[in-house]
């Protein structure tokens, strides 16, 4: 038999072979056609293979030598190419939404850090892709360094470390050190940011006028004895005055903020230490007192986030006012966007160019109360509307029925007011000296029970980061991946395997095979 009639047996073996394995997988049985088929093919193989190892073997010497320096210039490539690629990080990330790279908010954070952070991640394994992660924080800047260790192999490093498992980073900065479990680029962004910035900044909710509290776990009003919600207080329906804002809080702390409760009423605390002051819808009005305090504290150069709900007189309307924002006294109506069933729930997808808005997610507003600007401008105060409702939207006056009347006040509406107050004159050496007051038209946003939906938690956090003056924060939120899917029935998936996984190669190796075998 000829070499190129015994390289044919074995290619039509081969392919044989293959076809019987098809045929089992499509039909997830094995029947006598397939079986006779591997049969056959199996026969095949072994008589072209016995013919040709005779017919090779005669010319197999010559070509030894061919073969080897083949193999050494391939073997001097790859070196080459290994070496070129350990000096010179090249990276493409070719997936549509940057799953292997990190997120321009990350690196723009980085590219401003204040002070060095050095990184020691201990891993095993399993953790290829955090590594991967943290290299791509090293790579980003050069404030950040980084070195790994595996506390199986090292165990010494671990214990120096205080570190017990694997999966877990020591961040240190000028003195400082943080631990960090989480594997998502989040985790280590604020990570990396609260052992550079030091200083925990204070976030001061006013308490004492049924506000939302940050530190309650409660999320809405429930039916009482449905699956989940069972006190045994013997009502049909329970009511919770104070929503919590735990999540709120939670996420606060995450990103390096202390967070706490503050009560102005008894005139025991002090607004000195806050950074912020976050008034979360009070449903009662606070005293005189307390307001001019709020007043006089803005005054020295403080920040503050206003969420007044409708139709509830919280005291603070006049000193919104002298602020250049008026507090509607109505609700806003949206029957053209508008979250779930709730007409009274305005939905907002694009919003007016500001710091605290970029790049934001759609949000919504159970109840949200407008506002509008004074009819003349507060000296030295510049009003800038963040979020407003669409056009189709109007101010309902009626706390009974929502109708549109003639005489209210039409869409587009402001839901969301910036204030800034320059409080001085610049000098030289020193900057003016200002203070920020964000009004918002309703608290229930960014209340346990919606503020992981869509855009709304991101939105409280970018006001509070913008008012602490901590634009570095602002963005940054886990990242998501819509992943595509496909429906297919079993048979589908196995001849998709067989065509994709092995009838393709098979027909390359096949027609390379011929290829060679002619050229012989």
């Amino acid at each position: 038999m000829r070499p190129f009639h015994a390289g044919l047996v074995l290619l039509v073996a081969v392919a044989a072979l293959i076809g019987s394995v098809a045929v089992r997988l499509i039909a997830n049985e094995w029947n006598p056609g397939s079986v006779l088929l591997g049969l056959g093919g199996l026969s095949l193989a072994v008589v072209g293979g016995y013919f040709l190892r005779i017919r090779l073997r005669a010319g197999m010497t010559r070509r030894r030598g061919e073969i080897a320096l083949f193999a050494v210039g391939a073997c001097a490539v790859l070196v080459v190419i290994g070496a070129f690629a350990s000096r010179v990080p090249l990276r493409f990330d070719l997936t549509t939404q940057g799953s292997h790279s990190l997120s321009q908010q990350t690196v723009d954070m980085l590219s401003r850090l204040p002070a060095p952070v050095h990184i020691t991640f201990f891993y095993d394994s399993a953790l290829r892709t955090t590594v991967e992660l943290y290299e791509l924080f090293a790579d980003a800047t050069p404030q950040v360094t980084i070195e790994f260790h595996n506390p199986n192999l090292n165990p010494a490093a671990a214990r120096r470390a205080g570190v017990q498992f694997a999966g877990t980073a020591v961040l240190e900065s000028e003195g400082r050190r943080h631990f960090v479990h989480g594997p998502t680029e989040t985790d280590i962004a604020n990570g990396v940011l609260r052992v550079s910035l030091g200083v925990k900044q204070r976030i001061c909710f006013l308490d004492g006028h049924v506000e939302a509290d940050p530190f309650s776990l409660e999320s809405h009003d429930h039916q009482e004895g449905a699956p989940g919600h069972s006190h045994g207080l013997g009502a049909k329906f329970v009511l919770h005055e104070r929503h919590g804002m735990a999540k709120a809080r939670n996420a606060l702390e995450t990103i390096n903020y202390e967070v706490v409760k503050v009560t102005l009423a008894g005139a025991t605390e002090s607004l000195e230490p806050c950074s912020v002051l976050v008034v979360a819808g009070p449903k009662t009005a606070l005293l005189q007192g307390e307001v001019e305090a709020i007043r006089t504290w803005l005054e020295e150069g403080n920040n503050a986030f206003f969420m007044l709900d409708p139709f509830v007189d919280t005291g603070l309307e006049p000193l919104v006012r002298d602020w250049g924002i008026v507090p509607m006294d109505a609700i806003v109506i949206d029957d053209a966007r508008y979250f779930w069933a709730d007409v009274s729930t305005p939905t907002v997808t694009t919003y007016n160019h500001h710091k605290i808005t970029r790049d934001l997610a759609l949000t919504f507003y159970p109840g949200v109360r407008p506002f509008a600007p004074t009819s003349e401008r507060v000296p030295g105060t510049a009003v800038i509307p963040a979020v407003n409702s669409s056009p189709t939207s109007w101010a309902e006056t009626d706390q009974v029925r929502a109708e549109r009347d003639p005489e209210e006040q039409t869409g587009p509406l402001t839901l969301v007011a910036i204030s800034s107050r320059r409080l001085g004159d610049e000098t030289e050496e020193t900057d003016a000296l200002r203070s920020r007051i964000v009004v918002a038209g309703d608290a229930d946003f960014a209340q346990n029970s919606f503020f992981h939906l869509l855009g709304n938690g991101n939105l409280f956090l970018n006001i509070v980061n913008y008012l602490a003056e901590q634009e570095n924060l602002i963005g940054l939120e886990p990242r998501t991946y819509d992943l595509p899917e496909i429906n297919m029935t079993n048979r589908e998936m196995k001849g998709t395997f067989f065509f994709a996984v092995v009838l393709w190669p098979a027909l390359l190796a096949l027609a390379g095979t011929v290829i060679w075998w002619r050229r012989r």
